[in-house]
């Protein structure tokens, strides 16, 4: 029997009776039913959270929390199997992925904010006045209240966790979505707080879609407080929009058109690593990703032939295989959308250097939704495809001349996630990475994260940054108290 998929609102696992497929993105197959979440069930979370803000969870004190989130990383930890074969079957990723990034990560974020709050400590000032007088100003953090958190399905544990955690750390009652492709892991999440006896209504799970349906109820329920959404820019600016007239606050990591800068001076072998890794990373499937590659001249020819002998050696397989690097897009509508830019890029005047097609493995597969990694050259800067997210396993290499040329033609995006810097000149690192327009910048290296740092882009790529402090800050009214003393 396929597994049925509820929502958790208020200590208490609900049905109800809209519902729709779970399907696994490796052959098609309808593994479980989800239940879709109506404005009824979005009321009855909502106010879920609001009394546990005035009951239970709203009087325990920072370390009390901390105990709580430390509870649910070694709730996961103990059902770490299940995470990760809910993370597979609804993405498709590698096990090994799921084994060593996804679920390992969701711990981490949990335990991470779980020390963070006991750790965290606000300002003091003395005052000394004109007249000789003096006064005491200290600040202390409140929970915002209420907050919303919607999730992605490109990492869905790992992101679902970054957001509650922090929310939950700070004192809020969460109501929480994850993406309708990805509905496994925050179910889970839910059976592991409903097992440890987590206090009723401070965690909130609803399922269901976005646009017209629970997402929509949520972002537009009077009686939330704050959005923390995680996805593509347009919907960033649809919330921003719709919370707008109640000035709740927001904190957004949308899309990204990510540059990748080799220099001559790069390591060469490991630049070609770095590159592949940082194109075709969970088949593409993350904000992170470089589709914009741009390698100077000298080496552009040799970099695109060791591209291309690296990108057709990864193996496209099943999760379980052992050698398997990529695989599928996470549903058939993504699948025809990354596709439909291969044809674009095709018109637009794209050399294919690779790829550029749906495989045929003539099993089952061919009824999953995978499409081959792809290396395109030949472009013009302002082609679509060039300016557009695609989030999928593709990246387009063009030359450069000089530093100056590179760091403007990486910078001429309407986003700015992050870049990615290959040189070996200590110099060129330091001078080239202040310059570039995105809120991250790695040199000599991809998606290393430390969790104290902050996260978040700029224009098109989000507003506010989280991480550390950064994300006690937003998940956190700040009042200052001043005492004459």
């Amino acid at each position: 029997m396929a597994e049925l998929i509820t929502h958790y609102i208020g200590g208490r696992f609900i049905e109800s009776v809209r519902r729709f497929p779970n399907v696994n993105p490796v052959d098609g197959t309808v593994v479980g039913e989800v239940c879709e979440a109506s404005s009824a069930e979005v009321d009855l979370a909502v106010q879920a959270a609001r009394d546990a803000l005035a009951g239970d969870w709203g009087r325990c004190s920072p370390v009390e929390r901390s105990d709580w989130l430390r509870k649910l990383a070694d709730g996961i930890e103990r059902r770490f199997d299940e995470f990760v074969e809910a993370e597979v079957r609804d993405t498709g990723r590698t096990v090994r992925q799921a084994r060593t990034l996804d679920v390992p990560r969701a711990i981490a974020n949990f335990r991470f904010f779980a020390d963070l709050v006991r750790q965290a400590h606000t300002e003091c000032f003395e005052t000394v006045t004109a007249d000789g007088g003096r006064a005491l100003n200290y600040t202390v953090r409140k929970p915002l209240g209420v907050v919303v958190a919607i999730s992605p399905w490109n990492l869905p544990v790992l992101l679902f966790s970054w957001k509650v955690a922090p929310a939950m750390a700070l004192g809020n009652a969460v109501v929480a979505k994850p993406s309708e492709e990805t509905p496994s892991s925050a179910f889970l999440l839910a059976q592991v707080a409903h097992d440890i006896g987590f206090p009723a209504g401070a965690f909130n799970v609803l399922q269901g879609f976005g646009g017209q349906s629970a997402g929509q109820a949520m972002i537009s329920h009077p009686d939330i407080d704050a959005v923390t959404f995680t996805g593509a820019s347009a919907t960033g600016a649809h919330i921003m929009k719709t919370v707008a007239d109640g000035v709740k606050d927001v904190s957004f990591e949308l899309g990204g058109k990510n540059a990748a800068i080799v220099f001559e001076d790069a390591d060469f072998d490991a630049a070609v690593d770095g590159v592949v890794k940082s194109s075709f990373t969970n088949s593409g499937q993350v904000c992170l990703c470089s589709e914009r590659v741009l390698v100077q001249r000298s080496i552009y020819d040799r970099f695109v032939a060791a591209l291309k002998a690296r990108t057709e050696a990864l193996v496209l397989g099943r999760p379980d295989d052992p050698a398997a690097d990529i695989g599928p897009m996470v549903s058939r509508t993504h699948q025809a959308k990354v596709l439909s830019y291969f044809e674009l890029a095709r018109r637009e005047g794209a050399t294919v250097v690779t790829g550029g097609e749906a495989p045929v493995f003539g099993d089952a597969r061919d009824e999953g939704f995978w499409v081959r990694p792809t290396i395109w050259t030949g472009l013009p800067d302002d082609a679509r495809c060039l300016r557009e997210e695609i989030f999928g396993p593709v990246c387009h290499v063009a030359p450069f001349d000089t530093e100056d040329e590179a760091v403007a033609r990486a910078n001429d995006s309407d986003y700015g996630l992050a870049t990615a810097i290959w040189t070996q000149n200590l110099s060129r690192a330091h001078r080239v990475s202040p310059r570039m327009r995105s809120g991250l910048v790695w040199v000599n290296t991809w998606y290393l994260r430390d969790l104290r740092t902050p996260f978040g882009g700029v224009r098109q790529s989000g507003i506010g940054r989280e991480g550390g402090r950064h994300s006690l800050d937003f998940y956190s009214e700040i009042t200052n108290i001043c005492i004459k003393v």
